[in-house]
């Protein structure tokens, strides 16, 4: 199934692209074919129209999340119809006819320049297909939004740990729904043929609040001390919270208690339960080389040398920890990124791998992905 998604640099169009991606990294595994042929837009596709009818050419589905968010009120409310109006011109003449699956807003019922805008481009795409989602999305957050661009909870994860204290409106509420699973709303919806307008159900929550709990996370995992992580909205703010510590905020330290009998130090405290693995790798053996869409993953070593290397899903760029068994500091794995451990050492490496849940083999939400190209 080819399935376009536009503004794949962007929050939703990166989540619903590693999505995707999991789900063909999951094939593999198993030795299948790849369910999907993943074609990823960026801005600059919509300033080359061959590229663009290229790409949606025999298209089955087009997630359609590129827009104009952050920009002055004359562009804001241009720029969105003009994009989708690309979009529409590019099916035409390349004779596709994909379902088209929109990430429109709950504002464009609003009369304001970014409302309308978007409620026009809605109109230009509905046009466009006879199997047209309208999904209405309230406030996106997770992990890759940016801070001050329109994302109230990247802000104040931003100010949080920067230990600034941002505005807050004491009598503001905010619908919060994780990018993630907006992205499989639209995912779900061009896999079952779903026409029509979607409302995926938020979390109402007021803005002192959100704030307040973020300031929680901080002080316990500055501590050491992981929240209680049962609930699936707080796992995926907490990971959105951690993704923007990346890479500067690790490896982190741990305290070592030593005295005349040897050492002592904690490896990992909280997280409403979990499960813990230890395993000892041979010299020049590599572990990993996967990614998780919602888990918590800590690796720590505790005797021997290592490097462990993190990706972005579909990225490039590789961060390398060296970590060592003499001065134990854990890496948290975020989500979203493929990660690996080498043994870089003449011995064998003991390491601990913790994450927050029970292992389910039904459910793993792990998937296969080098780190480094062969």
């Amino acid at each position: 199934m080819k399935i376009a998604v536009t503004g794949a640099d962007g929050l939703l169009g990166r989540h619903a692209s590693v999505r995707l991606h999991a789900a063909n990294c999951a094939a593999r595994f198993k030795s299948n074919a790849d369910p999907f042929d993943l074609v990823r837009l960026d801005r600059a596709a919509f300033n080359d129209p061959a590229h663009l009818r290229a790409a949606v050419s025999g298209a089955d589905a087009v997630l359609h999340f590129a827009g104009v968010n952050r920009a002055p009120d004359e562009e804001v409310e241009q720029g969105n119809p003009a994009i989708a109006g690309a979009l529409a011109d590019a099916c035409r003449e390349a004779g596709s006819a994909p379902h088209i699956v929109y990430a429109n807003s709950t504002h464009a019922s609003g009369d304001t320049p970014y409302g309308r805008g978007k409620h026009r481009a809605g109109e230009v795409l509905s046009r466009a297909s006879s199997r047209f989602t309208d999904l209405i999305l309230p406030h996106v957050f997770g992990e890759g939004a940016r801070p001050d661009y329109n994302n109230v909870t990247a802000t104040f994860i931003d100010r949080v740990i920067r230990g600034e204290i941002p505005n807050v409106n004491p009598d503001g509420r905010v619908d919060l729904l994780h990018a993630g699973a907006a992205a499989q709303s639209a995912v779900d919806a061009a896999l079952a043929g779903t026409i029509g307008r979607l409302l995926p159900q938020p979390r109402p929550t007021a803005v002192p609040s959100l704030l307040e709990k973020l300031r929680c996370f901080h002080t316990s995992y500055s501590a050491n001390v992981y929240p209680d992580l049962s609930d699936p909205f707080d796992l995926a703010l907490f990971n959105s919270y951690r993704a923007a510590l990346y890479p500067a905020g690790f490896p982190r330290a741990l305290k070592i208690n030593a005295d005349p009998r040897g050492t002592l130090f904690e490896a990992v405290k909280g997280g409403g339960g979990g499960q813990t693995f230890l395993s000892w790798t041979e010299p020049g053996v590599t572990r990993g080389n996967h990614f998780h869409l919602s888990k918590v993953e800590r690796f720590l070593v505790l005797e021997g040398e290592a490097v462990i290397r993190i990706r972005r899903a579909l990225g490039d760029a590789v961060w390398e920890y060296r970590v060592s068994g003499d001065a134990p500091a854990a890496v948290d794995m975020p989500t979203m990124h493929t990660h690996s451990i080498e043994n870089v050492g003449a011995g064998r490496l003991l390491t601990l791998f913790w994450t927050q849940d029970l292992f389910d083999p039904a459910a793993p939400d792990t998937y296969a992905d080098p780190v480094l190209e062969a």
